[in-house]
């Protein structure tokens, strides 16, 4: 399966965050991807938290969720949409939630995110708490072989972010037989530089998945910097692409026959306790 993972530059303007992710889904699309992942926050990066409740929309219905769906249905994509802020039941809350579409532009999936980032190192301060409500459930889908016929259907497990750090989650996907494991993300600089790329290597190892990593990476109009270096590793921990900051596409064949080889040189899945 042909995956790409998009990297942006988001701004706090909603409108040119869609354009410039059409762009990017466009050379994904020409290079033949049937999966393409947006980071998170591709629809936003705000200049306060109150951004994110000025541009939430009711799940189901709203510009960035039409976005989604027109934009599969034009380039015929399984589409990953990042995360976009998604109605709460409170007025001063929403959602961090990553939508999943088919190539006919249906809604399949909606992964809220669990864990909520908090950091204070003195110079930095976030806490995503403030405005956010955390999902309770880990959501999967499966994306059937583009043939239709006897190819390999892939089982795919979402998550967000700061999800990253909680191993126990992607554990609980790799039981259910889970073979991509989907991480886009807005890591800080900071966090970003000490930690993104050996902790997606080692959930990628531990639970003999491939990962895929859209980020946000570069200088925000809002002052935030992120890390970027969104990258594609295989069940081994290797990776198969990677770019280190800026805009732009990341694309790499995944092959179900190396994982299905992983598993059988190493099959540590069938000997974890729990």
């Amino acid at each position: 399966m042909k995956v790409a993972v998009i990297q942006m530059v988001s701004t706090a303007d909603v409108p040119t965050n869609l354009h410039q992710a059409r762009v990017l889904l466009e050379q994904a699309s020409a290079w033949g991807a049937e999966l393409a992942v947006l980071p998170e926050y591709f629809c936003l990066m705000g200049h306060s938290d109150n951004d994110k409740l000025a541009a939430r929309e009711d799940f189901g219905g709203g510009p960035i969720q039409q976005f989604l769906a027109d934009t599969a249905r034009a380039l015929g994509l399984w589409l990953v949409g990042g995360t976009l802020p998604l109605a709460a039941p409170t007025a001063d809350r929403v959602y961090n939630s990553s939508l999943v579409y088919n190539p006919q532009g249906g809604c399949v999936a909606r992964y809220d995110k669990i864990h909520l980032f908090r950091f204070d190192n003195g110079h930095e301060n976030y806490d995503e708490a403030r405005v956010l409500v955390a999902g309770t459930q880990p959501v999967r889908f499966a994306l059937p072989a583009a043939d239709g016929g006897g190819g390999h259907t892939w089982q795919i497990g979402l998550s967000v972010c700061y999800d990253l750090r909680f191993p126990e989650l992607y554990r609980a996907y790799a039981r259910q037989g889970i073979d991509l494991l989907l991480v886009p993300s807005a890591f800080t600089h900071t966090t970003g530089q000490a930690h993104w790329e050996v902790l997606l290597r080692a959930r990628a190892i531990e639970n003999l998945a491939f990962v895929a990593a859209a980020a946000q990476g570069g200088e925000h109009a809002n002052g935030r910097r992120t890390w970027g270096q969104s990258l594609l590793i295989d069940p081994w921990g290797q990776i198969l692409a990677q770019k280190d900051s800026g805009q732009g596409v990341v694309c790499a064949e995944l092959d179900a026959a190396v994982l299905i080889q992983r598993r059988s040189q190493l099959p540590a899945l069938q000997h974890g306790v729990m």
